[in-house]
């Protein structure tokens, strides 16, 4: 039995690395921070809101009264402010061996009404936080020859509905980023890949959950029947932090009760 946790503790185990989670206040972000701690990891919680991170950091250890929880604040949208970040936090605290970005945002409405800027709210949010965060990032851990860089999708990357055209095609170039990530940086030691979430029980998803309509047609399109729950994403997410991934490169991994496999 000795030798068995050895194994899954070496291949799965995050003991001695630092993850990054951007977003990490509440929803996805919280639930992969708190389930990456739960694993071993040192974290490192984000969000522009100082006061909501820090809260997050305090549930965290409340759970955890042990587990490293850092918190860094700063505008993912923003390429300077993500740079001076990481760049401040690998001087002082040391490496950052693991990146989830998460931070995201959505907006509902028919397409030929859709506001501009609430479309370029979208593509700073959804796309060029993953390219801000990611660059800054992965500048340290190609130094170093290793690294795992997993960005937060979502089955909008395969699929569409009504009213959130532009959200779909960010996550859309989410997937493809991902690719490039992985084409560009495998050869250093990286691996970079992407978790793409269902329907999930989240505050991005609230008005949603509230509406008995659409979680009736949902539970009738979902073969499993039901909305998820953040708490079933850990697992992808730890799987592809882990060593257990290191040759899973450029992929997207579906966590969706099979939505997207089902017409």
């Amino acid at each position: 039995m000795t030798m068995q946790n050895d194994y899954l503790e070496n291949t799965f185990g995050l003991g001695g690395k630092c993850a990054l989670i951007t977003g990490s206040s509440q929803g996805i972000g919280f639930a992969l921070a708190l389930g990456l701690a739960r694993a071993g990891a040192a974290v490192v919680l984000n969000g522009r809101n100082e006061t909501k991170v820090q809260h997050a950091r305090d549930e965290i250890l409340a759970v955890l009264p042990n587990a490293s929880v850092h918190a860094l604040c700063f505008d993912v949208t923003d390429h300077e402010a993500a740079r001076k970040a990481v760049d401040n936090f690998e001087l002082s605290e040391g490496p950052i061996d693991i990146l989830v970005n998460n931070a995201g945002m959505q907006h509902r409405s028919p397409l030929e009404d859709f506001p501009a800027e609430r479309f370029e709210a979208l593509l700073r949010t959804n796309v060029s936080s993953v390219f801000n965060v990611g660059q800054a990032v992965a500048r340290y851990m190609i130094g170093r020859g290793r690294g795992k860089i997993i960005n937060i999708c979502s089955v909008q990357t395969a699929l569409a509905r009504p009213g959130i055209a532009p959200y779909t095609a960010t996550k859309g170039a989410v997937a493809n980023l991902t690719k490039g990530m992985a084409t560009d940086w495998a050869k250093h030691g990286l691996q970079c890949n992407a978790i793409a979430p269902g329907y999930f029980e989240t505050p991005l998803n609230a008005a949603l959950v509230a509406d008995p309509e659409f979680t009736s047609w949902l539970q009738k399109r979902t073969p499993a029947g039901r909305w998820g729950k953040v708490e079933e994403l850990v697992g992808a997410c730890i799987f592809l932090s882990s060593d257990a991934s290191s040759f899973v490169n450029g992929h997207v991994l579906f966590v969706d009760g099979a939505i997207s496999a089902s017409l």
